[in-house]
């Protein structure tokens, strides 16, 4: 039996929404993108070299999340370098745009966000290469906390700023074990943010 053809790459997440217009301003403010269409019922976004990788869509009829339902958990998007990663939580945070939880997991030094709508987003920035990732997950360490260790973005920016390695910052620390009981209840239940954060 053979494997199925695997697509080579992921091309775009579509959310639906009953809040559309916050939605297209909370996506075009968090991912720098830019609105490549949009008739008030469908926008659709892009940063980068594809046509879209966001689309919103306000369809009737649509109501609130139930945090607790099964579904996607979250969307990653990857970024190249530590510094590029706090760059951009800075910007965001000049929008009032702030993590719910920040967590380096060993393979990643992760912050997660709470769009609108309750949807979980995910920045990151790859910690090792590929090979060394795989090692890793396979370690006494990631088997016995896979969650990881929380840290406060600030202190990295002023790690960075003082002249740290960033390699050094990347390095996980070993604090336990750990599982997914430890993890902050809005980050399980998918809550919306506070006002006060969009």
């Amino acid at each position: 039996m053979s494997n199925t053809i695997s697509p080579y790459k992921l091309a775009h997440v579509v959310f639906r929404t009953a809040q559309y217009d916050k939605m297209i301003d909370y996506y075009t403010k968090f991912l720098g993108a830019r609105t490549v269409f949009d008739n008030g019922e469908l926008g659709l976004l892009s940063y980068d070299d594809e046509h879209h990788r966001i689309g919103i869509t306000k369809i009737a009829g649509t109501t609130p999340k139930d945090p607790s339902a099964a579904g996607l958990w979250h969307v990653a998007f990857t970024f190249r370098t530590l510094q590029e990663l706090l760059e951009a939580y800075s910007q965001r945070k000049e929008y009032g745009i702030l993590p719910s939880w920040c967590v380096n997991h060993g393979p990643t030094t992760s912050m997660y966000y709470i769009d609108p709508d309750g949807n979980q987003i995910e920045t990151q920035i790859d910690n090792l290469d590929d090979e060394a990732t795989n090692q890793y997950m396979h370690s006494k360490s990631y088997k016995e906390n896979p969650i990881g260790v929380e840290f406060v973005p600030e202190e990295l920016i002023d790690k960075l700023a003082k002249g740290a390695d960033p390699e050094e910052i990347k390095k996980r620390a070993d604090i336990g074990p750990k599982d997914f009981n430890d993890i902050p209840r809005e980050i399980l239940l998918r809550c919306p943010p506070l006002a006060s954060q969009f």
